[in-house]
């Protein structure tokens, strides 16, 4: 099982400034469409170990970073390549399209 890092303001710009891009999923425990996309962000972890870091962001332990990043609705999938934001998406996706988004920047 591959690896998903828990995101903190403590240890989130080291995260993303990591050599790997970064997923980062923002989540809560309440939000039903973030229990729906948990195991897909989890299953591509797995496909893209050593290939994409991934990063749970629980929004109510982190709101600064919610401020930040500008997360107003959940799930919110932001990508990171060199600490710069490439891209975000909020609201559940299939498995596919989160593949899709991911491959912006292998």
């Amino acid at each position: 099982m591959a690896n998903i890092l828990t995101g903190t303001l403590d240890n989130f710009e080291g995260i993303i400034n990591g050599e790997l891009p970064v997923l980062v999923d923002f989540w809560a425990t309440w939000c039903g469409p973030c229990r729906m996309v948990s195991p897909f962000i989890e299953q591509l972890a797995d496909e893209y170990e050593g290939k994409v870091t991934f990063v749970k962001v629980n929004v109510d332990e982190e709101p600064e970073l919610c401020e930040r990043y500008r997360v107003s609705s959940i799930p919110n999938l932001v990508l990171f390549k060199d600490g710069d934001v490439v891209e975000q998406s909020a609201g559940a996706r299939p498995k596919a399209q989160i593949a899709a988004f991911i491959e912006q920047v292998l």
